[in-house]
């Protein structure tokens, strides 16, 4: 056996190696994804709730009793399903809305967003 030989049972063993940490990468690749696609649905929730709670806040100032039916339809328009909304006193609005979040071979889940709209007081 000369000094730059491997013995016979080590042919191939890089090979094993090389598949094993591109498996490795692979799995580590799809989480971040997926982990990623969730932050972007919880975003996108939080956004549609914000919006959905001025519009319903718009209305709940002027005594518009339309004011929920307002946040669905903005909500809506996001891409988002309004879960709850609340008038409370002084036309505070609390909305609570849903939005899909698609998780490739995971399927299709869902994420939540709050918020709370109204007048501030002077």
């Amino acid at each position: 056996m000369s000094a730059g030989s491997r013995p016979a049972g080590e042919r191939g063993s890089a090979t094993v190696w090389v598949v094993a940490l591109a498996g490795v990468l692979a799995a580590i690749g799809v989480a971040a994804v997926l982990v990623g696609a969730a932050v972007v649905g919880r975003h996108r929730a939080t956004a549609a709730a914000d919006l959905a709670a001025l519009a319903a806040a718009e209305h709940a100032v002027r005594g518009d009793p339309g004011a929920c039916a307002a946040a669905g339809e903005v909500a809506g328009a996001n891409g988002a399903w309004l879960t709850a909304c609340t008038v409370g006193g002084g036309a505070v609005v609390e909305v609570v809305v849903e939005v899909p979040v698609r998780l490739g071979p995971l399927g299709v889940s869902r994420a939540g967003g709050r918020a709370r709209a109204g007048p501030v007081a002077p």
